[in-house]
């Protein structure tokens, strides 16, 4: 047989005390593995594990003359696994050796080939089993991601609850909640923090040494929705050249945070359901229905109950998803949080760039408790970082601060560096005051001189 034009790809170690088959394998396997290492005692195992790590092993189940339990198998099956435990194990056996084989399944092994073995059989079997190496490694990624952000997710000062009423009960009621797998739709204003929510819910939890996988619903397309969530095949589609894990298998054992959920479609509303309820997903391309354990929360700044009498949004979907409600109120029902929330950010962003010794005056809490914040706290954070990165005192006053501009189209995400904060403010600085470089200069708080210095700097003109 012959490939089709299949790419190499892996490496696997295929170990038979038979040197003929030994040698009618690596003729056959190069055709499809980039690496082929044959053993022809399996006391090399180890060694070869460790020095060629392979995606795939291929492991007869016989080796010493005259034995034909298959315990020597196991054995290796199980010293294989020792040393890494994704690795998948396809092993060879014969016809009298199927009840092992099973209970070589058991074990930990991926499969198992019939000798003599018909080649088609043998690498469709070897490459799932390396898919499932692949699948095994991009989950074992997320799951190494997830484990450096939980670090930091479970800094206690990385939460600022505030002291108002209603940010207390909020904080009462996750924490009642966080301890159950019950389903849960955070609701609130753009900014107000939906997903900080949900990844404290999830710290909470007992799932936490889990993945936490986060989707923006709104950047899913209708035509790659199943395979994100879902997963593919190779060959289901045109771009499928390699298995891929979905969302909800990538957060099984997990929970599964799906923000802005009312902006999906009502036809692929229905698939979301489907799997809701029967806690199964299949494959695109595939046919074998995959179990998966997740927690489900959702976020949205849409009034469901409104996009449901509208026919916009499945009531189905919204009983499922809504067990319990958790609405974020909007920042400006809450000016009390206003001061420590802004002492929290300040503290943050002066630690980041090194002005630990900085201050907010009186004044500018109050400007702060005055604003109306149409972006929530992440309209403060930003606000506060960038008085931070342009702050030339210890003590910040009022001007440090631009709110009274509602109309301003200025760039307000956070700069990645000091530099390009500090030119995107000048720039837009400039634009709004026509090029007056006194007007410019007080608006950003900083003298006329240091204000040529950093144009001069950027290259700046008027």
């Amino acid at each position: 047989m012959n490939n089709m034009g299949f790419r190499k790809k892996g490496s696997i170690l295929i170990i038979d005390d038979n040197k003929n088959v030994l040698t009618a394998l690596r003729i056959l396997l190069a055709n499809y593995f980039e690496t082929v290492t044959l053993l022809s005692s399996p006391n090399q195992i180890l060694n070869a594990l460790r020095e060629t790590k392979p995606d795939v092993a291929l492991l007869d189940m016989n080796f010493s003359a005259g034995i034909n339990s298959g315990n020597e198998g196991l054995f290796w099956l199980s010293e294989i696994k020792k040393q890494d435990a994704d690795l998948p194990v396809v092993l060879f056996t014969a016809y009298a050796d199927i009840d092992l084989a099973v209970k070589a399944l058991k074990q930990g092994a991926s499969d198992f080939v019939v000798k003599p073995w018909d080649n088609a059989r043998l690498v469709a079997t070897l490459q799932s089993a390396y898919s499932l190496r692949e699948s095994r490694k991009e989950v074992k990624r997320l799951r190494e991601k997830q484990s450096v952000l939980q670090g930091e997710l479970n800094k206690e000062s990385e939460i600022c609850w505030g002291v108002s009423h209603a940010m207390l009960e909020l904080h009462h009621l996750i924490k009642k909640v966080a301890k159950t797998d019950a389903n849960i739709l955070i609701t609130g204003e753009n900014g107000t923090g939906k997903e900080v929510i949900a990844r404290e819910i999830h710290r909470l939890s007992s799932r936490n040494t889990e993945v936490l996988i986060a989707v923006d619903m709104g950047a899913i397309t209708e035509t790659l929705f199943e395979s994100e969530f879902f997963g593919h095949l190779k060959g289901a589609f045109t771009d499928a050249k390699a298995d891929r894990t979905g969302k909800f298998e990538a957060a099984n054992n997990g929970t599964l945070f799906l923000d802005e959920i009312g902006n999906l479609s009502y036809t692929l509303q229905a698939k979301l359901l489907n799997v809701l309820q029967s806690r199964k997903i299949i494959r695109v391309g595939g046919n074998t229905p995959v179990p998966v354990d997740i927690r489900l929360i959702c976020a949205t700044n849409r009034n469901l109950a409104e996009s449901v009498q509208k026919g916009e949004f499945r009531e189905d979907l919204l009983y499922r998803i809504n067990t319990i409600q958790v609405e974020i109120p909007p920042l400006r029902e809450r000016k009390e949080d206003i001061p420590l929330l802004a002492d929290f950010f300040l503290k943050k962003y002066a630690r980041k760039y090194h002005k630990e010794n900085l201050i907010l005056s009186p004044e500018v809490v109050r400007k702060l408790q005055e604003y109306p914040w149409p972006g929530n706290i992440r309209e403060l954070q930003h606000t506060l970082e960038k008085a931070v990165i342009l702050s030339e005192n210890a003590v910040l006053q009022p001007e440090d601060f631009y709110l009274n501009k509602p109309a301003r189209t200025d760039v307000t995400l956070p700069a990645t560096t000091l530099e390009d904060a500090e030119k995107i403010l000048i720039h837009n600085s400039l634009k709004r005051n026509k090029g007056n470089l006194s007007a410019v200069a007080e608006e950003l708080g900083i003298s006329r001189p240091t204000l040529y210095n950093k144009m001069n700097k950027y290259g700046i003109n008027v």
